[in-house]
């Protein structure tokens, strides 16, 4: 398998997950985390609290917000990529760091998404998981770097 093709697979998880399984031909995977993401993304009432984020209200976000469904999504999102990512093809050992600090760091962004202000402002349950996810996968990037360059 190819790095693009991995990366195209990996694109296609970041569009929806479930995508890239199905065109890795795991369709009972595939089915799953697209059913999954439906019901949480209901459930949470996501699609209304990024309406309200792209809009500026945060604090409409978060009074729609349904955060004991939300804490679900990073872990699916992530786990999608991931797992459309490792079935593509040959992985790195330890390649999985920057999908599960991503995901823990999102996670951990949802729970302080309400109180924390970053520079004054409060980002709401749709951009500070965002930057904390990003931040967790630049820091599994790193963590994954350093551990290869130990291993070799």
């Amino acid at each position: 398998m190819t790095t693009s093709n991995k990366i195209e697979k990996l694109l296609w998880a970041i569009a929806l997950p479930g995508f890239g399984q199905f065109l890795n031909k795991q369709y009972v995977k595939g089915i799953t985390l697209i059913i999954l993401e439906f019901v949480i993304n209901t459930q949470a009432h996501l699609n209304l609290l990024i309406i309200y984020s792209f809009q500026g209200d945060i604090d409409g976000a978060i009074q729609v917000t349904d955060y004991h469904w939300l804490m679900f999504y990073p872990c699916l999102y992530m786990f999608g990529m991931w797992d459309a990512y490792k079935d593509a093809g040959t992985t790195a050992p330890f390649a999985y760091l920057p999908f599960v600090l991503g995901a823990f760091f999102g996670t951990v962004g949802i729970m302080f998404s309400t109180k924390l202000k970053l520079f004054g402002v409060l980002f709401g349950p749709v951009w500070l998981p965002m930057l904390f996810a990003f931040i967790g996968i630049f820091t599994g990037i790193v963590f994954f770097l350093m551990i290869r360059r130990v291993v070799r």
